[in-house]
């Protein structure tokens, strides 16, 4: 065992030493890789971002540790092109041959190609090069460190570095700082040069970010010009600029304490080479103008309306309805210039889809003989009336082989003249599945085909007006969809009807609402005869109890069988709903365990073959802190609460006086409707780590209750656990419910747990890492399962939450993502109590999945 131990020992100082080497094999001599960067403020060592980020030396980046970058830099020769040289030049007969054999011209280019030098460079390009420490460079960061304090107020800091070195080619820099006492702003004077700016700057000085007995900082200097500017600006200071305020800050013998004064000057003209002050004007708007194409085309007619004070000009005649070329534009006649209803007319005009970014232009008004009068002029440049849209795909799936997949399409700009689009589909698949449930065995034996058309109104489509509710800065839209879609394949061959009245607005910057008013599915399941060619798990869980009583079975029930060693075959449909019928009814006494599992795979059946028909009404709210693209530092929160059949009950009093089903459920036209209520909470945030790294966690939680006139929730309304945006470790439909072990071949329930954290970074140019872990579940709660493994049973069901673990590659295309993550059961509760850590956990029982932008 001593032995052992010091072989291991050996082994890992072996590989540590040699890790060390390789590291530091391209320093120069003399010089020092930088290991580690060492910051000390009054004593106490920091490890802020923002205290980092001012040096101008960073270590080589890292993966857990790992210097991956600088290692692959590592691997490229210092100068491949002059070593291919020197290996020609070692050897004249070598040169001589390779010219016979190609050219002299070829040689030489060899040594540039990527087999020689290429492979070099490439290695260089996606690698990391040492940083080595600079002197010059130390010193810079120790001034960005004394001017990061001195914008914090710490006028009299003084910082200090010394760099140590470590052996190996390696040192560490240690910047020590002392920041001394802050400056407190004492008294704030303002000297405004126009009265009209200075009336307008005591009506917003009580919000100031500049205040009294409050530390000095920069930053709150800044954003207070940005705030007074933008104030200013929307009250009519057209020309006003944030360069027109500026401080004097006099800190000279006054005990740690600033004393500011706040100037704001005059409007600066230039005219020709004379350039002169004047006070600055507010301005209002006295006529807006919209001009709907391109006035320089001179063979049209000019032709112009009026509509609530504004003025339309167009060639031609005017293709909109005025309303609707005015409800976007918050620049009214009559009011003070703002710049934020400039800015609500750009989004609402570009949220039109209908038009090219618009243009805005103001110019003074010259019948103002005041000169504060502005003239608004907006230019539109409508897009092509008809947009048509084709699209196709190649897909594979566990049910297709090889599938192709194609839409066509039109949309339909400005419809009604009110700005409205409409989109008219058409879309189909064709596939191919060796399958054997499926009878079809010519190529292709799948199909499903389906049409939409979807008609956006860009306002709220209501019976009565909605503007005192939902004002129109809030960007209301209307969606009305219908769909129509069949399916024949492997499965149930299902029919899908659907239709939508949907509005979103926008009630806050970064603040999403949505409501379905309406959201109707009828879903008909053309052959649920074929339910056990489909679901062979419960066929065969169903097939094993028959076989265990085959004495008491009427023989007629199963395929004629010629071996009597072999289990025998339960005919569908038949056979089985027989076999059924005569275990509920107690025709066949079976064990209570088996009678509970006979009726369980047909309560099953019932559910996943019945027709649905869902009447909801749902409303979703988002809200999030992103600023852009680029920003990794946010969160996003989303809820959702939905509930059916309500509408519907009532309709069925009316309509079938309260006419109920064989089962006794209340239906409407003869079709059972669901009744339940569903709420959901999506919380995703993101951690910039710096330098490429993100910390992305998300948790989602889940619960659709029946009532009324259901007893479960529809197939189409449940959840499910796995698959690529969910625990990655196991495929779609495969986990839970609960500690079921995911028995069915589609494995779903009503309630659902989850939680996903991911550590993002980058491995060279636009190829991403990822390590992951996924948590969460699914059960069954107050529905009509009983069976304890697949509901939730309080506290205790938490030890039935799966852990999924992995990594994965992600390519960045820049407007999207492709990505591939190699999941790993880490902890499976599906199987014993005792046994459930870290079984299949190798590369033979991978899941693998492969998405299109990242998970979350």
């Amino acid at each position: 065992m001593r032995n052992k131990t010091t072989k291991i020992a050996l082994f890992i100082l072996s590989g540590f030493f040699l890790y060390s080497c390789s590291v530091v094999k391209r320093v120069p001599e003399g010089e020092h890789l930088l290991e580690k960067n060492n910051i000390e403020v009054n004593g106490e060592s920091k490890n802020d971002d923002a205290l980092k980020d001012q040096l101008y030396q960073q270590p080589n980046s890292n993966i857990l540790g790992y210097n991956l970058r600088l290692h692959l830099y590592n691997l490229a020769k210092p100068d491949a092109d002059s070593s291919y040289k020197a290996w020609l030049n070692r050897d004249p007969e070598r040169h001589d041959f390779l010219k016979k054999l190609l050219s002299e011209k070829q040689v030489q280019r060899f040594g540039k190609s990527f087999v020689v030098s290429g492979y070099s460079n490439f290695l260089k390009k996606v690698g990391e090069a040492p940083v080595t420490i600079d002197a010059v460079r130390v010193r810079k960061s120790a001034n960005r460190l004394l001017a990061y304090y001195y914008k914090q107020g710490f006028f009299r800091t003084k910082v200090g570095y010394s760099i140590d070195t470590l052996g190996g080619k390696k040192a560490q820099i240690n910047y020590k700082v002392a920041t001394g006492k802050p400056y407190v702003v004492d008294s704030i004077n303002t000297y405004i040069e126009t009265p009209v700016l200075d009336s307008l700057y005591q009506t917003t000085q009580k919000n100031s970010l500049i205040k009294k007995n409050k530390q000095y900082n920069e930053s709150d200097f800044v954003e207070e010009r940005e705030r007074i500017k933008t104030y200013f600006k929307n009250r009519g200071a057209y020309n006003f600029e944030v360069n027109n305020i500026s401080y004097v800050v006099d800190t000279v013998n006054t005990n740690y304490k600033a004393n500011v004064d706040l100037i704001i000057s005059n409007e600066t003209i230039r005219n020709e080479d004379t350039t002169y002050a004047q006070p600055f004007k507010l301005y209002k708007i006295s006529q807006v103008n919209i001009y709907t194409k391109n006035l320089a085309d001179k063979s049209q007619k000019i032709d112009s309306t009026s509509y609530k004070g504004f003025k339309i000009f167009s060639t031609g005649k005017l293709n909109y309805r005025a309303k609707a070329l005015t409800d976007p534009v918050f620049i009214l006649p009559g009011e003070m210039y703002a710049d934020s209803t400039r800015s609500l007319t750009y989004k609402y005009m570009n949220n039109l889809r209908i038009f090219d970014y618009p243009k805005i232009q103001y110019v003074t008004d010259s019948t103002d003989v005041t000169g504060e009068s502005l003239i608004t002029n907006i230019y539109l440049s409508p897009w092509k009336k008809f947009k048509f849209i084709a699209s196709a795909d190649v897909t594979h799936s566990n049910i297709q082989d090889i599938g192709l997949e194609g839409s066509m399409g039109v949309s339909i700009r400005n419809v009604f003249r009110g700005a409205e689009i409409l989109n008219l589909t058409v879309r189909g698949n064709l596939g191919s599945s060796s399958d054997p449930d499926i009878a079809d065995r010519s190529f292709f034996n799948i199909q499903e085909y389906g049409a939409d058309a979807k008609l956006s109104f860009p306002r709220i489509f209501f019976p009565i007006k909605t503007e005192g509710i939902i004002p129109k800065s809030m960007i209301p839209s209307t969606l009305v969809s219908f769909g129509i879609s069949r399916q024949q394949n492997i499965g149930l061959d299902k029919e899908n009807f659907s239709g939508i009245l949907n509005y979103n607005w926008n009630p806050k910057e970064k603040v999403t609402a949505s409501m379905d008013l309406f959201n109707i599915q009828y879903v008909r399941n053309v052959n649920p005869q074929n339910y056990f060619n489909v679901y062979n798990s419960s066929y065969d869980k169903l097939n094993d109890i028959a076989n265990t009583y085959v004495s008491a079975v009427n023989p007629d029930y199963f395929v004629e069988n010629t071996n009597p060693n072999q289990d025998r075959q339960l005919i569908i449909e038949n056979g089985t709903s027989a076999f059924i019928n005569e275990v509920t009814d107690g025709t066949i006494a079976v064990s209570s365990e088996d009678k509970r599992s006979v009726r369980s795979i047909e309560e099953r059946k019932k559910r996943l073959t019945e027709n649905n028909l869902i009447a909801a009404t749902n409303f979703t709210y988002t809200t999030s802190n992103q600023e852009n693209n680029t920003d990794e530092t946010f969160f996003v929160f989303k809820t959702k609460i939905e509930t059916a059949g309500n509408t519907l009950g009532l309709l069925s009093a009316i309509t079938d006086n309260g006419k109920r089903s064989s089962s006794g459920n209340r239906t409407i036209l003869d079709v059972e409707y669901s009744q339940y209520v569903k709420g959901e909470v999506d919380f995703i945030k993101h951690f910039d780590l710096r330098r490429g790294k993100v910390l992305a966690m998300r948790a989602f939680f889940g619960l659709a209750l029946p009532y009324g006139n259901s007893n479960s929730i529809p197939f189409t309304r449940s959840y499910f656990a796995g698959g690529s945006n969910d625990n990655r470790a196991w495929q779609s439909y495969s986990l839970g419910p609960g500690r079921s072990g995911g028995l069915n071949d589609f494995n779903e329930a009503n309630l659902k747990m989850a939680y996903s954290a991911e550590l993002r970074f980058n491995l060279f140019g636009q190829l991403n890492g990822a390590i992951f872990g996924d948590v969460g579940n699914i059960w069954n709660v107050f529905d009509s399962q009983e069976d304890p493994d697949y509901t939730f049973n309080g506290l205790s069901s938490f030890r039935d939450l799966a852990l999924g673990s992995g990594f994965g590659v992600r390519y960045d295309f820049n407007f999207f993502v492709v990505r591939l993550d190699l999941g790993f059961k880490t902890y499976d509760p599906g199987r014993p109590v005792n046994d459930r850590w870290f079984k299949q956990y190798n590369f033979s029982h991978t899941v693998y999945n492969v998405g299109i932008n990242y998970p979350f």
